[in-house]
């Protein structure tokens, strides 16, 4: 039995750092409720108001724009459904967080790069005097590219619409710096950067006003009731500075991901990779193997050890098409065949040896068992 065992599927969610474990537990220790008066309380008040700090620190915003929630959907969900904005336009490649959301608001079309058409869009903003709520990710969680988010930004703001963005897949992998970016709302998550599952923050910026979802005791400056989560806050803070201190491993991360890739092409061909040559994360590789599904793929190297996803691992297990693939104009044999390998801070040559292995292995038994079938 293959004991091997190799993650690459770091979009999905990310090992919990040390430094999160660490903050984790000292939070456990601690009995407090942050909005009660008596010294715990202010204790426990000064752990989730220094947390807020770093998070704000992390994309370059005032601390009190930092609304702590469960986690990336709900912050979605915050943005989206709290804005108060009748009108709502999306690109046609969020994550199903944002399209479930509103299943009705205008969809957003994308080149065949997956990149918003701006000039086209302009004009479906135009179309409708409407106020707008516009919501565009920063970087794909499936293909890893990146939106020119500070342009849609621009275009949104000139007709009068609020824009938000997803940066949950983009936060700790490079560098985000919202006031540059011009978002009015901007969704994080905890758990993708080495933190914990079950926290997240929306950034509320300007003249941005939310309607909370979850009404009760106040918290959050009346934007999203019930006590904090102290232990999940603490370890996304620790997260949180562990990744801006290790932003620059990236390019290392990077450096894995382009040869990998060029390994894959050069032993098969006819393979594909999404996105090869425009900006994208520097970790993610969308990659297909024409004709051969991505469900057939992902349990192969599963048997294998190795541990990939197919597009996005938020539909409890079910691989189908990708919903990103198709807004981009692939064909089905291309959509329904993409796997996702993502890479993080700790990943080694030795993985992505045990990567090429295994989806060599995938690979020869496919093509010969292909052969045998047409010489029958």
């Amino acid at each position: 039995m293959n004991r091997r065992e190799s993650y690459l599927d770091w979009n999905a969610t990310a090992p919990l750092r040390p430094e999160a474990a660490a903050a984790i537990t000292a939070a456990l220790a601690h009995c407090g409720n942050p909005s009660s008066v008596h010294r715990w309380g202010r204790r426990a008040r000064q752990m989730v108001e220094g947390a807020r700090e770093t998070i704000a620190l992390l994309i370059g915003v005032d601390p009190e724009s930092v609304v702590f929630v469960s986690g990336g959907t709900e912050a979605n969900h915050l943005a989206l459904l709290g804005s108060g904005r009748r009108r709502v336009l999306v690109s046609a490649v969020e994550h199903s967080s944002v399209l479930q959301a509103v299943p009705d608001a205008d969809r957003i079309a994308v080149d065949s790069r997956g990149i918003v058409d701006l000039p086209r869009f302009e004009d479906q903003l135009a179309a409708d005097p409407r106020p707008a709520l516009v919501s565009v990710m920063l970087a794909n969680n499936e293909t890893g590219l990146i939106e020119p988010v500070t342009d849609i930004a621009a275009v949104a703001h000139r007709h009068g619409a609020l824009f938000h963005c997803d940066a949950v897949q983009a936060a700790g992998k490079i560098p985000v710096d919202v006031a540059k970016i011009g978002a009015d709302l901007v969704s994080l998550s905890a758990h993708k950067l080495g933190g914990p599952s079950g926290i997240g923050a929306l950034i509320v910026r300007g003249a941005a006003e939310l309607t909370p979802m979850i009404r009760g005791g106040g918290q959050e400056r009346g934007r999203r009731a019930g006590s904090e989560n102290l232990p999940g806050i603490a370890g996304f803070a620790a997260a949180a500075r562990a990744a801006m201190d290790g932003l620059a491993d990236y390019e290392r991360v990077r450096e894995l991901r382009d040869s990998l890739e060029a390994l894959l092409l050069e032993a098969a061909p006819e393979a594909v990779v999404i996105g090869a040559g425009a900006p994208r994360l520097p970790n993610t590789a969308a990659i297909a193997l024409p004709s051969v599904s991505a469900e057939t793929q992902v349990i192969a190297l599963d048997l294998d050890g190795v541990m990939v996803s197919a597009g996005a691992a938020c539909s409890s297990g079910k691989v189908g098409p990708s919903h990103v693939l198709q807004a981009m104009g692939f064909p089905p044999e291309i959509a329904g065949s993409t796997i996702r390998v993502s890479l993080g801070w700790s990943t080694t040559a030795a993985e992505i040896d045990h990567f090429l292995q295994a989806w060599m292995t995938m690979y020869r038994r496919i093509s010969a068992s292909g052969a045998a079938a047409r010489a029958a």
